[in-house]
């Protein structure tokens, strides 16, 4: 039925295999058009543009430890560290 392809990537021109699960897999789909870029490519074009979190620290209200998290801390409510946050989800 579907047979592996070997493709080269449009964007670093490198060879890829298009396997025939991926071929099944476009066809179930829908999709007429074969990958034109490796998987290497494809997630760093996709990665591109999201934004990288801005991370602020704060001071854990259970342990006293350092926390991160991403969003900006308010005086009125507590912050905890994820092991912190982990004890209390399991509770």
């Amino acid at each position: 039925m579907y047979e592996d392809k070997t493709l080269r990537c449009k964007e670093c021109g490198n060879e890829f295999v298009f396997t025939a699960g991926e071929q099944e897999f476009y066809a179930e789909r829908g999709f007429e058009n074969e990958p034109q870029r490796c998987k290497a490519c494809r997630d760093a074009r996709k990665n591109q543009n999201r934004a990288q979190r801005e991370m602020f620290t704060a001071t854990c209200a259970a342990c006293g430890g350092e926390a991160k998290v991403p969003f900006q801390p308010r005086e009125d409510r507590p912050v905890y560290c994820s092991e912190c946050f982990a004890k209390m989800r399991e509770e």
